[in-house]
């Protein structure tokens, strides 16, 4: 038997003031665009903004359902926003963050699973890694480089050849 081990590196800031101009900026933005989200059911809004490779913004966020299973998640939002509006433009960084009416938003928070499996799809499919900022309202932020570190052992196409 052989025993393998899996481990990523994420950079931890302790709030936005440590962060680029850049990123400062975007994650702003994603804080902001939280406003934007309906979650009449959660209460957890959450708002994601993507910089792609052509310098342009695109946003998404949380649509939720008195049917729960017909919502979706913020990520997928600006997915189908990226790839419909600037098709074949792959995305530089994201944004991610939240705010809620019934937990304090001060930390990071992680997509969920269907989330990573789609923004690995959509890092596979344009040849680039996607770098994720997550944060809360205030607080701590992390970075991870490649959405690919937060899904080891991915299904992916090349499952499918």
């Amino acid at each position: 038997m052989k025993e393998n081990k899996f481990e990523f590196q994420y950079e931890v800031y302790n709030d936005i003031s440590e962060l680029t101009k850049e990123d400062a900026d975007l994650l702003i933005n994603a804080r902001a665009t939280t406003k934007q989200a309906y979650a009449p059911y959660s209460n957890f809004f959450v708002g994601a903004v993507a910089r792609l490779t052509n310098g342009e913004t695109v946003a998404g966020t949380n649509q939720e359902n008195a049917s729960y299973p017909v919502g979706i998640c913020a990520e997928r939002v600006l997915l189908g926003n990226a790839a419909t509006i600037y098709p074949g433009v792959s995305i530089d960084t994201i944004a991610i963050s939240y705010d809620s009416k019934e937990v304090a938003s001060d930390h990071p928070i992680s997509p969920c699973g269907m989330c990573r499996q789609a923004l690995l799809e959509y890092e596979t499919r344009t040849g680039a890694p996607i770098r994720l900022l997550l944060a809360g309202q205030q607080g701590k932020i992390y970075i991870v480089k490649t959405v690919r570190f937060l899904l080891p052992f991915a299904f992916d196409s090349s499952e499918l050849l």
